[in-house]
């Protein structure tokens, strides 16, 4: 439970039940839909992360509204697009070399790219799983599979979805640990 206004971004609250959400699976439910957030970005933050959510004071804003609010940005984007084109074709008429051949990007580059993005996605995870091991460890837990048991005894999936093993868990831990130096 969080009572804070929808303008602020920095809320610890949301961000732990976002988390809880995003492990779970769970839909979000909010009382008011202003008091989630007054942002668009963040509303689509939301959609693109996973997270359902489903306001009382107006339950046909969920995921609908949000498609709409893309739609809307969609159409922007489109319309940005066309008329960058439309300047780049200009420009290249008046006989200018468009693009910089640093810039192009090979297999390599792209492997690359990609690890970054898995690396991120996984760093993600383990913030979000951070506060949960940690209260499993304070509850006792001491082994890496006793840490196993109570993620799977709390319904708390892997990232492929499935359970809890002790070398999932050491890697998790590890993951934690380097991201806290």
């Amino acid at each position: 439970m969080e009572i804070e206004s929808g303008a602020r971004n920095d809320r610890p609250r949301l961000a732990e039940a976002l988390a809880l959400c995003r492990l779970h699976g769970a839909t979000l439910l909010i009382a008011k839909l202003d008091r989630l957030s007054r942002d668009a970005h963040f509303l689509l933050g939301l959609q693109k992360a996973g997270v359902r959510f489903v306001a009382s004071d107006m339950p046909e804003a969920n995921e609908m509204v949000v498609g709409i609010m893309a739609v809307v940005a969609q159409a922007e984007r489109k319309m940005i697009s066309t008329r960058t084109r439309a300047a780049l074709a200009a420009v290249k008429a008046r006989g200018k070399t468009l693009g910089n051949p640093a810039n192009l990007t090979n297999q390599a580059t792209g492997r690359e790219r990609s690890a970054t993005v898995r690396i991120e996605i996984a760093d993600r995870r383990a913030a979000d799983l951070a506060p949960i091991v940690a209260s499993i460890r304070q509850a006792g837990a001491i082994s890496l599979r006793q840490i196993a048991a109570r993620l799977n005894e709390r319904a708390i999936p892997t990232a492929r979805g499935g359970a809890w093993s002790a070398a999932q868990v050491q890697h998790l831990i590890a993951r934690i640990e380097q991201a806290s130096r």
